[in-house]
């Protein structure tokens, strides 16, 4: 589908306004959020009003940043990771314990062989240097 200049500069100045407005609304929710905290005291009739305002401005950001190009494309993009992981196969539960039993036990020897080398290395140095008498 072809879009014409004009319909896509449209498109991006709308954007901008509309990522404009998200930030403001943002910036009026973190304001009002502290100019109307009550502190020490949860459960005053403000706070509960404080709480139902951030949440529906919240949404109300939220979609209006749904509505913008990156939105459009990070929603397309969410169900398409969505139908991915679907496609994946996980394994089973004895497999997934064993294979981190493993892991572990590699962890371990691992760590246990490099602090073996690491103590011989540093007594070898330490003995022809004689920084450890």
């Amino acid at each position: 589908m072809l879009v014409s200049n004009e319909s896509q500069d449209t498109n991006t100045i709308l954007d901008k306004l509309k990522w404009g407005l998200v930030l403001v609304l943002i910036a009026f929710i973190v304001w009002g959020n502290f100019y109307f905290a009550e502190p020490n005291d949860i459960y005053q009739p403000n706070t509960i009003v404080r709480i139902i305002a951030v949440v529906v401005i919240s949404a109300l950001t939220l979609f209006i940043a749904c509505t913008t190009g990156k939105g459009k494309s990070f929603i397309l993009f969410l169900q398409e990771s969505r139908k991915e992981l679907r496609k994946v196969v996980w394994p089973p539960r004895k497999e997934t314990v064993n294979t981190t039993l493993t892991v572990a036990a590699i962890t371990v020897v691992v760590g246990l062989a490099l602090w073996g080398m690491d103590s011989l290395f540093r007594s070898i140095v330490f003995y022809l240097t004689s920084i450890g008498r």
